[in-house]
């Protein structure tokens, strides 16, 4: 869907951040779960593939925005974060 042409959303303007967010957070998160150790290559790669997509996104049509990119950094960080907390959650209680 990124290098799609976009799609007017509903909702306020800008409500495409929070689905960047979404998106890097759930990608994120199943690695935190069972390899939380390989978070210290995929949060970089991750971002990177944020930042790589924001790089083609004019040639399909679309725009370029910094703050979609710190939109994917927040997601990845709250995934990484959710993922971590819940792994300890569940450590616990076994």
């Amino acid at each position: 869907m990124t290098l799609t042409p976009m799609p007017a959303l509903p909702g306020p303007p800008g409500n495409d951040k929070a689905a960047h967010a979404f998106a890097f957070a759930v990608l994120t998160l199943p690695i935190s779960l069972l390899a939380p150790r390989s978070l210290i290559w995929l949060m970089p790669l991750a971002l990177a593939y944020g930042g790589a997509i924001e790089l083609i996104q004019p040639y399909v049509g679309r725009s370029r925005e910094l703050a979609d990119l710190i939109a994917d950094g927040v997601g990845i960080l709250a995934g990484a974060a959710l993922g971590r907390g819940l792994s300890r959650l569940f450590a616990r209680r076994g």
